[in-house]
């Protein structure tokens, strides 16, 4: 079974270059998207709906042309949640959660810590709640999660790890959160089968940065422990273009 995430930074956007192939490309049985930047009504059809595909979405409710998050998958859940507990974090549209017999998958887009670090409280307070919630789901299930999770948690998933140190997404703070929650029983897909393999799923617009590979890895396909003799593959899709990130994918024997 294989999963896939990408944040497309814009559905409308991508699908201006040649998503359609990629997402084709990827032979995915769940394809999570972040960042989709869709504004328009819940009750309106989503701009990209593939054949074969059951469609789950979300919309930014602070603000039109942000957030959002997306889950393709090909198989019928049997429920969608949307955010966290209490309807938290649904205003940003950052979560969705698709349940099935023998795992949950969560894809979801983590808040980035801002200029001057200004939403680092936010970021924090919103690490806390998610880990909370995926210790309650890996109570009942396994727990398959993904998406642009806005932080590089070692040294080697970033190319200029000394002069961003303190920069949103190297923080001190922000790997710390990542540090407990794999702690709590989750394992870096990509980092376990590549321990030393260096490779990037973000680049900067400027400065040519993707051309020169001056890149950091902030996409993650995380697991539950006991799937860890499941992983069959992780990979990080750097050929595919269209976004200033690549697709990551998953390949599990469930």
């Amino acid at each position: 079974m294989r999963f896939a995430s990408f944040n497309v930074n814009g559905i409308r956007a991508i699908l201006k270059k040649d998503f359609e192939k990629s997402f084709a490309a990827l032979n995915a049985d769940f394809v999570v998207l972040e960042e989709s930047k869709y504004s328009e009504d819940l009750h309106l059809d989503f701009p990209f709906m593939p054949e074969g595909y059951h469609t789950y979405w979300t919309v930014s409710k602070v603000r039109k042309g942000y957030s959002g998050v997306v889950i393709y998958a090909k198989e019928e859940p049997l429920s969608v949640h949307y955010g966290l507990e209490d309807e938290k974090y649904d205003e940003e549209g950052r979560i969705i959660t698709l349940e099935y017999p023998s795992f949950y998958l969560v894809g979801a887009y983590v808040p980035n810590s801002g200029d001057g670090l200004k939403r680092l409280d936010f970021r924090m307070g919103f690490e806390d709640d998610m880990l909370q919630y995926l210790k309650k789901l890996d109570a009942i299930k396994p727990v398959i999660y993904t998406g642009d999770l806005n932080v590089a948690f070692q040294e080697i998933d970033l190319k200029n790890p000394d002069t961003n140190h303190m920069n949103p997404g190297f923080t001190d703070q922000e790997r710390e959160k990542m540090g407990r929650l794999l702690s709590n029983g989750f394992i870096d897909t990509f980092r376990y089968l590549h321990p030393e393999e260096i490779k990037y799923s973000w680049w900067s617009y400027r400065f040519f940065a993707r051309e020169k590979n001056v890149g950091w890895r902030i996409d993650y396909f995380l697991v539950s422990d006991r799937l860890k003799e499941k992983i069959k593959a992780a990979e990080i899709h750097n050929e595919i273009m269209g976004s200033d990130h690549c697709p990551i994918s998953l390949d599990l024997n469930l």
